[in-house]
């Protein structure tokens, strides 16, 4: 519940922000702002802190907490709003919608390589699961991944038909929050000219990645195919290890 309290008030001030409703890019105090949510102010630190890790705010020491001006000068489709790294809650943007299409949802052996990745042996099954993720109706992503069932056997088709990695935090208490991604470029093929409605000479953007639960267990292996429209990706480098 105390995860649940500080993603709500992460997202509300975050929301905030994008409004441009803080006076002269600067927060509130931390006292302030735990009386105007009426939560803890344990809660307050920890929303700040990662918004703070995402370089969204920084702290300027005897001057108080500020909006850092190149984050809203910079903005990219990845808008994290949870405390996972799912894509329904880092893909975001104003007032649109998402939705999902599943294409697929197979339970497979897993092959050498998803072993390899996942830290499997042969005798492991997996969920394949292919998804066409939408904006307003307008498909921007395919999306198919590889997930261990040994570590969430309640997988089934209406779950994946929304955010799996919430569900799992939601329902099992486990949290997606490290990933080792790699971001490409790629000629569009057959199927991601007809599900992205792509020309032939159009490309996708490609991000293939594998994803870690917070104790450091691998939890999927995943290849996201992106209308190259929608790909924008900015970042915020933070080798303070003790901020």
């Amino acid at each position: 519940m105390a995860d649940l309290v500080y993603r709500s008030v992460m997202r509300d001030i975050k929301q905030k922000i994008l409004k441009n409703q803080y006076a002269g890019m600067r927060l509130p105090d931390e006292r302030s702002l735990s009386e105007t949510y009426g939560v803890s102010r344990s809660s307050i630190k920890r929303a700040l802190g990662i918004l703070a890790q995402q370089g969204i705010i920084f702290k300027k020491r005897g001057s108080g907490t500020f909006i850092n001006p190149l984050y809203l000068k910079n903005q990219s489709l990845f808008h994290y709003e949870g405390s996972n790294l799912g894509i329904t809650d880092s893909f975001q943007l104003d007032g649109k919608k998402q939705s999902i299409q599943l294409l697929d949802y197979q339970v497979v052996p897993a092959n050498a390589d998803i072993q390899e990745e996942l830290f499997l042996s042969n005798t492991d099954f997996v969920y394949q699961i292919k998804r066409l993720r939408l904006i307003d109706d307008q498909p921007f992503m395919i999306e198919t991944g590889f997930i261990p069932i040994k570590i969430v056997p309640t997988l089934s088709p209406a779950v994946v038909n929304s955010s799996i990695f919430n569900y799992l935090e939601d329902t099992k208490g486990k949290r997606v929050t490290k990933s080792f991604t790699t971001i490409s470029v790629s000629p569009s093929t057959a199927d991601d000219q007809k599900l992205l409605e792509l020309k032939p000479t159009e490309p996708v953007a490609v991000m293939d990645g594998v994803f870690f639960l917070d104790d450091g267990t691998p939890f999927e292996v995943s290849s996201m195919r992106i209308h190259y429209r929608y790909m924008r990706y900015s970042t915020f480098i933070n080798l303070d290890q003790e901020g």
